[in-house]
């Protein structure tokens, strides 16, 4: 029998309670009402900006109706859980920034590093639905993570978990943007919570900052252009003008969140799953160049990156090299060619592009 009243405050406030015992640092409720973000959401698709993500349009404006993806959804209870490593200090940005000038570094995004994040909250929101259900009795819900065609972030803006940052991340006074977020789809109107106002002001470091100018303005991503689409979205061939502009890293990219003020608010995680693994937080090109497929598949169990397979981390790994060769000290670096020409008979004709180009960039 239902204990609580599904439209009740006191269930709201039971579910930020739970969500808090099960690690979100956040969590709000948002009404599904989306219409504002849809044009939006047209203009971006018609211009081509989600590239080969063939996945963004192929649901249409489905994405901002949770009501027709789960028919029956009244609210949505949007989670924040931050990922920021517990080992990393005061300084984190500076030392990130500070790795992407080293030659011979591998740069993994601060997210990558530790436990898949899509399993990580998904358990964790199921296990706040199942607690909900008990709560209320029969309980129609569906819980999210980045896997679906939801519009996550105009539900977290709803919900009041932060503001849209001019590099279309979620921004929160409290946490910066170093979070993950995830939803739960419910058939019950629990009270709602207000939205927040940006604080941008006329900062603009995010947008000056993109190595390939990615960002074409407040709230406009050309994701052909981005770093983590070009290093983890893309299948194919990296387009040759912008290989040099990726720099080292591998996978994913952080400037945009290294350079905006509100990081230095960034909270670490409340959960040891988002740890650094496999040495990712310091590991060097050659190193990782190495790994063959089955300590590739072995050493990523568990982790985002598994998903891009060996093939394309040799492709982003080979990129890295070829840039190495930027700096004085990297360029015709003994170790790097060493790696670059053990793969150069690869059998996959797109690692063997990458490695001849990185191989012409040392002038061999």
């Amino acid at each position: 029998m239902p204990t609580i009243s599904p439209d009740s405050p006191e269930l709201a406030h039971a579910i930020k309670a739970w969500g808090a015992e099960l690690g979100f640092a956040d969590v709000r409720i948002a009404d599904i009402d989306l219409a504002h973000a849809q044009a939006g959401l047209q203009a971006w698709l018609d211009a081509g900006c989600h590239g080969e993500m063939d996945y963004m349009a192929s649901h249409g404006m489905k994405r901002a109706r949770p009501d027709e993806l789960v028919p029956g959804t009244l609210r949505a209870i949007v989670v924040r859980m931050d990922y920021l490593p517990m080992a990393r200090g005061p300084q984190w940005r500076e030392q990130e920034a500070a790795r992407q000038r080293e030659p011979g570094a591998a740069v993994v995004s601060v997210y990558a590093r530790g436990r898949d994040y899509h399993k990580v909250l998904r358990n964790r929101l199921q296990a706040l639905a199942e607690r909900i259900e008990a709560a209320v009795g029969v309980l129609g819900y569906r819980v999210f993570t980045d896997s679906a065609p939801v519009m996550e972030l105009p539900l977290a803006e709803k919900a009041g978990l932060g503001w849209r940052g001019k590099h279309t991340l979620l921004l929160s006074r409290t946490a910066g943007s170093t979070f993950f977020i995830g939803e739960i789809l419910v058939d019950i109107a629990l009270p709602v919570d207000p939205p927040v106002d940006g604080h941008c002001g006329s900062c603009q470091a995010c947008i000056d900052v993109c190595p390939t100018q990615a960002i074409l303005g407040p709230g406009r991503l050309d994701a052909r252009r981005c770093i983590s689409y070009l290093t983890i979205e893309l299948k194919g061939s990296i387009p040759e003008q912008l290989r040099p502009l990726i720099g080292n890293r591998i996978y994913g990219c952080d400037d945009c969140q290294l350079v905006c003020p509100w990081n230095k608010f960034a909270q670490r995680a409340a959960v040891p799953d988002f740890d650094e693994r496999n040495g990712l937080g310091d590991a060097d090109l050659v190193t990782l160049f190495a790994w063959d497929e089955s300590e590739f598949q072995r050493r990523m169990e568990g982790s985002p990156i598994r998903r891009i397979g060996h093939e394309r981390w040799l492709r982003n790994l080979a990129v890295g090299l070829g840039n190495a060769a930027a700096a004085p000290a990297g360029k015709g670096d003994a170790a790097i060619v060493a790696a670059l020409r053990s793969r150069a008979g690869h059998p996959s004709a797109l690692v063997r592009e990458h490695v001849a180009w990185a191989l012409s960039r040392h002038a061999l």
